[in-house]
């Protein structure tokens, strides 16, 4: 985190209008940029890249890598700018449907688009020296993500535990095997990788010539069905059958009697000490080539973790394991300079895990749908908000503000709201109130969910967690970012301090 008084939104690739269907790395996102910097903003926030399980769910939280891009984030319209394909193959994409992205068809669409601009690529790809040169600096990761996802294409999408035992347990002769027979689908991903690091960067390079600062996010889990957990089983803790023998989750609490389970492996962290903590410090400088700063999710989970044996049906046996706490911070950042991170501490924080983001310096996040119902202590109010924190109306996993005040909050909590503003409020306007606290707090950066500024409810709610389908679909309107709410959010940046000219982030 820098120094100075920032604004952002909080809006996902995906999330914004494009000719495309869906948001993309290309024209959409550009405009959007030009968007934030004429509203005087100097953050946005986007969630993980990471390439998503369209026939589970489509959450970036539940990729299948940590390092590799997401397919469908690539632009065909940029691949047309750069003949890879023609005006005529991009004329009819999928439509949004009541303003939800049809992932099913993006998928469909996107996926013949990218084969087609392989087929035009591939007979002088052995000859493109800036194509060979990003497969050498990524070799670490890329060359077992490639194999990976073209035995995902060969087997329909099957996960790796599922293949047969040879591939399943990655013997060499199995592998080597897979690379010769499948070697043009090998090459077909690398390309595919190739062109959503080229689009993106050029993203991130427009986005700081505009003074924004690009919030990336990185979950502290990885999914079991990932290259992750195929390519380094030693760092996970699985049977000799590649099976979890313990899986992620959370204890039992007031919202949940029987706890959460996440389905993800958890960490052998003393492998991974034994190793200097060499798979994420990769994982982290890798992120920090892609973003400004990173959030890191759940990162209670760093300090100690609920680990849960595998088999139960609830998380109600797990226990308390410590997790690596300062030593991996210590590590990473001794060898991935200018790393800013932000903490998600977000629910029940305890005081070792307060003590780690102090003595990292991390700042914390204060969400103000969590601000309202108690008393004049409650660490999420805006005037106990301390500047080295990011504040929020709410994130990706709440309710908009208005759909939490016509839905969630209760008396008491809307009482208590227009007590602390000073006035009554309806529907219609408390967007605008909790926004307008989120901006005036002390914290140096305040970030507001693109659909807050836009005051919609419920039905533009980006993720409902515990629902495992209908989430991440929200697509903004086309005419979402319009002058006139540019004009709006720079006034208000202006009046609490936090206009960021595009001069250089």
């Amino acid at each position: 985190m820098d120094g100075r008084r920032r604004a952002g939104v909080l809006a996902h690739v995906t999330a914004l209008p494009g000719p495309g269907g869906m948001g993309d790395f290309g024209p959409g996102t550009r405009a959007f940029l030009d968007f934030l910097a004429e509203a005087g903003q100097g953050i946005w926030q986007i969630l993980p890249l990471a390439p998503t399980n369209t026939g589970a769910g489509n959450s970036p939280y539940s990729g299948y890598s940590a390092f590799a891009w997401n397919p469908l984030l690539i632009s065909p319209h940029l691949l047309v700018r750069d003949g890879l394909l023609s005006p005529q193959d991009v004329r009819t994409p999928p439509p949004l449907a009541q303003g939800r992205v049809d992932f099913a068809a993006q998928a469909a669409w996107r996926t013949a688009l990218l084969d087609a601009a392989y087929d035009a690529a591939w007979p002088k790809l052995s000859e493109d020296r800036d194509f060979l040169a990003f497969c050498q600096e990524h070799a670490g990761w890329l060359e077992d993500w490639a194999v990976f996802a073209a035995l995902k294409r060969q087997t329909q999408g099957a996960p790796w535990y599922q293949w047969d035992t040879p591939l399943r347990l990655r013997h060499p002769q199995a592998v080597e095997a897979a690379r010769q027979r499948l070697g043009f689908w090998i090459q077909r991903e690398r390309f595919v990788q190739y062109l959503a690091a080229r689009q993106w960067r050029q993203v991130l390079e427009y986005a700081a010539s505009l003074g924004i600062v690009v919030l990336g996010d990185v979950p502290i889990y990885v999914s079991l069905d990932s290259c992750d957990v195929w390519a380094h089983r030693e760092i996970f803790q699985l049977d000799h059958e590649g099976r979890p023998i313990f899986s992620a989750g959370a204890p039992p609490d007031y919202f949940s009697a029987t706890g959460q389970m996440w389905g993800n492996p958890v960490y052998d962290w003393e492998r991974l000490a034994r190793t200097g903590y060499e798979w994420w410090v990769q994982r982290l400088a890798h992120e920090r080539r892609r973003v400004h700063a990173i959030r890191l999710d759940h990162f209670r989970g760093f300090c100690a973790y609920w680990q849960v044996p595998a088999g139960e049906p609830t998380a109600e046996n797990g226990v308390w394991v410590p997790g690596p706490g300062r030593r991996l911070f210590d590590t990473v950042q001794a060898q991935v300079p200018d790393l800013w991170l932000v903490a998600e501490d977000l629910g029940v924080i305890t005081e070792d895990v307060r003590e780690l983001m102090e003595s990292l310096g991390l700042p914390g996040m204060r969400v103000l749908q969590f601000a309202f119902g108690g008393g004049a202590e409650n660490p999420y109010l805006p005037h106990q908000i301390p500047e080295h924190a990011v504040a929020y109306t709410g994130t990706h996993d709440n309710n908009t503000v208005r759909g939490w005040w016509e839905h969630e909050a209760g008396p008491e909590a809307r009482a208590h709201v227009e007590a602390y503003w000073g006035r009554s409020l309806q529907a219609e306007t408390v967007s605008d109130a909790l926004i307008r606290l989120a901006l005036l707090s002390r914290a140096r950066w305040a970030v507001v969910p693109l659909q807050d500024y836009l005051g919609l409810g419920s039905a533009a709610r980006f993720n409902t967690p515990g629902m495992a389908y209908g989430n991440w679909a929200w697509c903004a309107p086309a005419d979402a970012c319009s002058p006139r709410l540019a004009s709006r959010m720079r006034e208000l940046a202006q009046l609490y301090g936090r206009v960021v000219e595009a001069r250089g982030a």
